[in-house]
């Protein structure tokens, strides 16, 4: 009863001139009025010693040791309890469990289940310390985009270039990390991952994003969340799952959004009379800042982000695999073609021959190019390096044995033209001489003998030989076709070419020297 007198209160009317009966009319019962006055004045107090003092101390200077008593029950380490409370799996049941037979087995009395956790939170609450119920060290990390941005520019153009932020949070310790970028694309998102498991220098078993597209396809109320396929793999690799917050509600990660309003102070305020003119540059301030905002005290609990996840968190992190995460994308539905190769910007990459005319997909990193049916990888290859397109990337392997599917290369190029002829074989040869490099002029001779799944390789040959006849020094498909399309190859039709070194005039299809050099045409 007594320790809800508002001592203070009274003691102030009392001062004002106030008598016991009208102080009652506040509100206070008659004995709790009484029981001020006579204890102020056996104290020798009054109002003018008190009025600085809180409630609670002037209520403790006029009833010294009143309402206070020693506990029946045995008290735990309730910073060891805190500490226990950390790690995965451990509760606040199960730690009560503990402490009850630890008491049995001293023959000490122990506290109920209920008074257990009331007393748990009253020690969280005198030390300052953050509550363990909520959150669990090492077990998630929360990351968003940043609204606020930051700028790049050219020194020599003033042109300005737009900076966003990825920020990430673990809310255990509430150690924060910003990686800056120039877009906010599928590759970016995953880069700026990779780079904040590097910083924490391990990993979470929960990623928890909000619902983007670089991360997240769908989340229904209802059902399963569709994750973007590049996101879940690359959880996968850092042995995590993707748990993304609910829509439009921003509480489920509240240690992410609460940093990206700290950092708007911490890291773009700090910056913003630097001037920056590349990323790496910016990157490396943000970094800086980054180190000294995880440093700073907490402004309601002892110690810092920074000594709470070098002490507690850290050790508690999955370690990160020996192999660094590569960035992919995928392309869905390619058709493996009848000579067992897929495309891919304009190159080919073989694929085992029994997939022949199946639908397939592309995994392309940076180097890589793989090639899977379903969940089963069917082949690998390294990509064709930028702006090369019609090379052949095959592997013996994947294809069946037989000279059809050999690689082509001017060996057997030659080869070929031989087995039809000797007009065939120097048109092919000349085609050679005229590239510098014999990989240059495969397709350009192909192109002459594949003339023979059309017509005969008797009709190739002469028309081979009239190409040559002509002044045209290595003539090619263009001069062939209309040869054979006009059938001059035909024995009626090439009795002018009978007498060597007597060739006729030059037709419409094929023109000589004299047609370039200005002559009749």
């Amino acid at each position: 009863m007594v320790r809800r007198i508002k001592a203070k209160l009274v003691l102030r009317l009392r001062a004002e001139g106030f008598s016991k009966r009208q102080i009652e009319a506040q509100g206070m019962s008659r004995h709790s009025v009484i029981a001020v006055f006579d204890a102020a004045d056996r104290e020798g107090i009054d109002y003018d010693a008190v009025a600085g003092l809180d409630d609670a101390e002037v209520y403790s200077r006029l009833f010294p040791g009143r309402g206070e008593h020693d506990s029946v029950h045995a008290q735990p380490d309730w910073g060891q309890v805190h500490k226990e409370l950390a790690k995965v799996g451990v509760t606040l049941k199960l730690l009560h469990g503990e402490y009850v037979d630890a008491c049995r087995g001293r023959g000490e009395p122990a506290m109920g289940y209920d008074r257990f956790c009331k007393s748990y939170q009253h020690h969280v609450l005198i030390t300052g310390a953050a509550s363990r119920v909520s959150h669990k060290a090492g077990q998630s990390v929360e990351v968003d985009w940043s609204g606020k941005t930051m700028q790049l520019v050219d020194p020599v153009t003033g042109v300005v270039s737009r900076v966003y932020l990825f920020v990430a949070t673990l809310p255990f310790s509430r150690y924060a990390f910003v990686e800056p970028t120039l877009d906010l694309k599928q590759d970016t998102w995953l880069r700026a991952h990779v780079a904040m498991f590097d910083w924490f220098g391990g990993s979470v078993p929960r990623i928890v994003p909000d619902n983007l597209k670089t991360g997240v396809i769908s989340h229904p109320a209802e059902g399963e969340v569709v994750l973007n396929d590049a996101y879940r793999e690359l959880a996968a690799h850092y042995s995590a799952a993707v748990l993304p917050g609910r829509v439009k509600k921003p509480k489920d990660k509240a240690s992410v959004e609460n940093t990206v309003g700290n950092i708007a102070t911490g890291v773009i305020a700090a910056l913003r009379n630097q001037s920056f003119a590349t990323l790496p540059e910016l990157r490396a301030a943000v970094y800086e800042r980054m180190t000294a905002f995880n440093a700073e005290p907490f402004q309601k609990r002892a110690g810092s982000r920074l000594g709470v996840f070098e002490g507690e968190e850290k050790p508690l992190l999955r370690p990160l695999p020996t192999v660094s995460f590569e960035i992919s994308r995928w392309v869905y539905g390619r058709r493996v073609q009848k000579n067992g190769h897929v495309v891919f910007e304009k190159n080919f990459y073989s694929v085992p021959y029994v997939h022949i005319g199946r639908a397939v997909d592309l995994r392309v990193t940076d180097r890589m190019l793989e090639v899977f049916a379903g969940q089963d990888r069917l082949t690998s290859h390294l990509l064709a390096p930028a702006g090369t397109v019609n090379e052949y990337r095959t592997h013996d392997s994947d294809l069946p044995d037989g000279p059809q599917y050999r690689q082509w290369d001017a060996p057997r190029v030659r080869e070929w033209a031989a087995r039809i002829g000797e007009n065939t074989t120097i048109v092919v040869n000349r085609i050679f001489e005229s590239v510098p490099v014999d990989e240059q002029g495969i397709n350009a001779a192909l192109a002459v003998l594949r003339m023979t799944r059309r017509y005969s390789a008797d009709r190739v040959e002469a028309a081979a030989g009239i190409a040559l006849a002509s002044k045209v020094r290595s003539p090619r498909y263009a001069h062939l076709r209309p040869i054979l399309e006009t059938r001059q190859d035909e024995p009626g039709n090439r009795d002018a070419w009978a007498t060597p070194g007597t060739p006729p005039e030059p037709t419409g299809y094929v023109r000589g020297a004299d047609y370039y050099a200005g002559g009749a045409r």
